[in-house]
């Protein structure tokens, strides 16, 4: 950010009088201007042992599968934008069962809430989003193609839960490693 939204001002880091971090702050106004994490809310729709899926028509990692998910917008609780992103995304009308993963990357300023959910209706279909919506198994799980670390984390302790009667909520923080990699560093299951 160069300019102030507010006034067009010059914008200049520095730390405002009574907080501890560096801030975006006019020099003209003084207006605040802060940056917080960005939240991402989606759903783990269960069906007999099955789990839908999306490949990605956009950027980034397009061609590659997730679940459907995406942005929170201002207005709305976390359950009703993830239901909005599953019927986007994956043309499904679900009913939230319960949260399932919340997983934070630090690095990049990114917080996300997956839930299970199913399906009020059997009507799915790919949209503006997504190149194809499928039904998969576990052993149907694209490994090697999932779009980011925080689905492949979530599948993994779904595979993990899957076939007990209870499910965990899980709460983590996931890191890069010495390669580069987004790994699960911190965890905690309830």
């Amino acid at each position: 950010m160069k300019f102030c939204s507010r006034c067009g001002g010059p914008i200049a880091q520095r730390v405002p009088d009574g907080d501890n971090r560096q801030r975006a702050v006019c020099q003209q106004c003084d207006h605040i201007h802060y940056e917080n994490p960005r939240v991402v809310v989606g759903c783990l729709v269960e069906h007999d042992g099955r789990v839908l899926m999306c490949k990605r028509a956009i950027e980034p990692r397009r061609g590659y599968w997730t679940l459907p998910a995406g942005f929170l917008e201002l207005g709305e609780s976390m359950a009703e934008g993830a239901t909005r992103e599953t019927h986007e995304e994956a043309g499904a009308s679900v009913e939230i069962i319960a949260p399932y993963t919340h997983l934070d990357i630090p690095s990049i300023g990114q917080i996300y809430m997956f839930y299970r959910a199913r399906m009020r209706t059997e009507a799915y279909a790919a949209g503006p989003e997504s190149l194809e919506v499928e039904w998969m198994t576990p052993q149907q799980l694209p490994w090697d193609d999932l779009a980011f670390s925080v689905v492949r984390e979530t599948l993994r302790l779904w595979v993990d839960e899957l076939g007990n009667d209870r499910y965990a909520i899980h709460r983590g923080t996931v890191a890069r490693d010495a390669d580069g990699n987004y790994v699960l560093t911190e965890y905690r299951g309830h």
